[in-house]
């Protein structure tokens, strides 16, 4: 059974201890002087085989990785199959704190991903609308796919910095955008940093209800306020996953789900191309990572990915059916309504309705105060779990 397991970082000033197996990526091994009689062993895609052939090793075994690898790294292999007590562990700087450093920038503000080994879109929907971020890439996940990701979810643009080959001959640093990042051919040694500008970070609030002021849209063809508060409530957004805005007109309601979580997949529906285009420019201002599909429901919503979560703001009863149709387990729908027997309708398909009549103070001439009453708007939501 193995004595012991050295885990070492790369690069590193001091000299490899005296082991009988000495594990490592190819270009790990190729760059230390390896002693008379240590046997080596490269990782592969698949680490089972190399923890059993740790496992069974006699003496003490050296592991070695790049910067620290305890950050997103194999200590979490080994700790998971020796325990962490079987370890010594000797990390490096890692590549994310080496990127911002020749960036110049503070980082225990930044989001970081990690795209090696786990789904790129995942990791490309968590930073799509973060201030700052960084994402560890990979040869099977390389930079310009994660740009392609990040372009195809419609992510608040930003600036980006590709960091290749940090701390190793032949490092880079590039500067560009989020098309750049796309269009390249990059090293996949890298790190790709996103940063996004003052308003964006300004932003980042828990914050829901915004005035109507917030979204450009035509006059009237807004969720007020009040009821979007509400609606959102009734939504309970996950953390992961997907969103429709079905109607959805300034993409108030979508843009609001997209910056309460940002890793959420989100789609504004909308028919009209003037709207289209006016809830693309609503969240590239606000910092909402949204994906605006022009055309018609239900027809519109054959292309999409099948939703966890659904706001219809617009459309008829055939909407809310094939939303419903297409609604994942464990997933909910709000709708909004004017008149009471369609939205008694759909209260018969998803279980719930509340109705939402909000009075809005006003200053009177004089100084004083009135209540202004909105329409009441109808709230329904479900299916009931």
């Amino acid at each position: 059974m193995v004595e012991q397991i050295v885990v070492i970082g790369l690069p590193t000033a001091e000299a490899l201890p005296v082991v009988s197996l000495l594990v490592g990526g190819r270009r790990h091994l190729d760059s230390v002087a390896i002693a008379p009689g240590v046997r080596t062993l490269v990782i592969g895609g698949d680490l089972t085989p190399i923890l059993d052939a740790i496992a069974a090793e006699a003496g003490t075994v050296a592991v070695l990785a790049s910067g620290d690898p305890g950050f997103f790294g194999i200590v979490r292999a080994l700790a998971g199959r020796f325990g962490p007590a079987a370890l010594d562990v000797r990390p490096a700087p890692s590549s994310v704190s080496l990127a911002f450093a020749r960036l110049g920038l503070p980082w225990d503000d930044a989001l970081v991903v990690s795209a090696h080994g786990r789904p790129l879109a995942a990791a490309a929907a968590a930073v799509a609308s973060a201030a700052k971020a960084a994402v560890l890439v990979s040869p099977e996940s390389p930079p310009e796919a994660l740009g392609k990701e990040l372009l195809a979810l419609g992510a608040v643009p930003a600036h980006v910095a590709v960091c290749g080959r940090l701390g190793l001959a032949g490092e880079a640093v590039v500067h560009t955008d989020l098309d750049g990042l796309a269009a390249g051919v990059w090293d996949p040694l890298s790190v790709v940093v996103l940063v996004r500008g003052p308003s964006v970070a300004a932003d980042a609030r828990l914050a829901w209800g915004r005035t109507e002021e917030t979204f450009a849209h035509r006059r009237g063809m807004i969720t007020k306020s009040e009821v979007r508060a509400v609606a959102l409530g009734k939504l309970e957004l996950p953390r992961h996953g997907v969103v429709w805005d079905v109607g959805a007109g300034s993409g108030s309601a979508a843009i609001e789900c997209a910056l309460l979580s940002p890793p959420l997949r989100v789609f504004a529906v909308e028919r009209r191309p003037d709207d289209a285009g006016r809830i693309e420019d609503n969240a590239r201002r606000l910092g909402a990572a949204v994906t605006v599909v022009e055309g018609e429901a239900p027809a519109a919503l054959v292309q999409l990915p099948d939703p966890d979560r659904v706001f219809v703001g617009g459309g008829g009863l055939d909407v809310l059916d094939a939303v419903l149709a297409r609604l994942r387990p464990e997933g909910r729908v709000v709708a909004t309504f004017a008149a009471l027997d369609r939205a008694a309708a759909a209260a018969e398909r998803l279980g719930e309705v509340v109705q939402i009549t909000a009075s809005r103070g006003e200053r009177l001439p004089g100084g004083g105060w009135r209540l202004t009453g909105a329409n009441p708007v109808f709230v329904v939501w479900g299916p009931r779990r």
